[in-house]
C-alpha cells in the first residue's frame, strides 16, 4: 500500500511539474518576443532600465522552468540531488517572497514615494528618440486607464519644460491636441489609479498569493517524502 501511494506521488509529481516546465517555457517564449517588440512593452523607471515588462517575463519564465526541470526529472529519475535541488530551489523561493513581502508591507510609504519620484524622472525621457518604448509604455497605460501623469497632468509641464501633455492625456484624442490648453485631460494620476486598482482587487490577489503559496509548499512536502523514502530504502521502489 505504502509503495503503491509513493509511486502514484512520484507520477503525480511528474506530471505536475511538467506542466510546470510547459509554463515555464510558454513564459520565456513570451518574454522573447516581448524583448523583439519592445516599442510596446518598456520600463516606466529611469532609475531600472532592466525591469521592463519583457526581461521580467523573461526571469519568471527562466525561473519556473528550472525549477520544473528539477521536480519533474528528479521524480521520474528517483534522483536524490534533484530532489533536494528542487526543494532547495523552492526553499530559496519562498524565502525571497518572505523577505521582499514583509520590506514591502514595512517600508511601504517610503517604496510609494520613492516609486512616484523616479516615475516623475521618466517622464523627462517621453520625447527621447532612444525611449520609444518607455513613450508607448505611457501612450498605453493612460489611454486604456484614463489617466494623466504620475500624480496629475501637471507633471508632464515640469518634465517636459512646458505646459503640453501627450496627446492621450485628452478627454476627446486627435493629433496635438496636448498641445491645447483649452482641452480637457483626465485629471486623475497614473499611480492613483494603480493604486485603486490594487486595492479593488486585493481578495483576489491574495487569493492566488495564498494558491502559490500552497503548491510551493506542497511541492517542498512531495519533493521531501521522495528523497527520504529513495534515502532509506537505497533503491527504486517499483513503477
Amino acid at each position: 500500500m505504502a509503495r503503491g501511494c509513493l509511486c502514484c506521488l512520484k507520477y503525480m509529481m511528474f506530471v505536475f511539474n511538467l506542466i510546470f516546465w510547459l509554463c515555464g517555457c510558454g513564459l520565456l517564449g513570451v518574454g522573447i518576443w516581448l524583448s523583439v517588440s519592445q516599442g510596446s512593452f518598456a520600463t516606466f523607471s529611469p532609475s531600472f532600465p532592466s525591469l521592463s515588462a519583457a526581461n521580467m517575463v523573461i526571469a519568471i519564465g527562466a525561473i519556473v522552468m528550472v525549477t520544473g526541470f528539477l521536480g519533474c526529472l528528479g521524480a521520474i529519475k528517483e534522483n536524490k540531488c534533484l530532489l533536494l535541488s528542487f526543494f532547495i530551489v523552492l526553499l530559496i523561493i519562498l524565502l525571497a517572497e518572505l523577505i521582499l513581502l514583509i520590506l514591502f508591507f514595512v517600508y511601504s510609504d517610503k517604496v510609494s514615494e520613492n516609486a512616484k519620484q523616479d516615475l516623475k524622472d521618466g517622464l523627462a525621457l517621453y520625447n527621447s528618440e532612444n525611449n520609444i518604448g518607455l513613450r508607448n509604455a505611457w501612450n498605453i497605460i493612460q489611454a486604456e486607464w484614463k489617466c494623466c501623469g504620475v500624480i496629475a497632468y501637471t507633471d508632464w509641464h515640469e518634465a517636459l519644460k512646458e505646459k503640453v501633455v501627450p496627446d492621450r492625456c485628452c478627454q476627446e484624442h486627435y493629433q496635438n491636441c496636448g498641445r491645447n490648453s483649452t482641452n480637457m485631460f483626465w485629471n486623475r494620476g497614473c499611480f492613483e489609479k494603480v493604486e485603486e486598482w490594487l486595492d479593488d482587487n486585493k481578495h483576489l490577489l491574495g487569493t492566488i498569493g495564498m494558491v502559490i503559496l500552497v503548491v510551493q509548499l506542497l511541492g517542498m512536502a512531495f519533493s521531501m517524502t521522495l528523497f527520504h523514502h529513495i534515502h532509506r530504502t537505497g533503491k527504486k521502489y517499483d513503477a
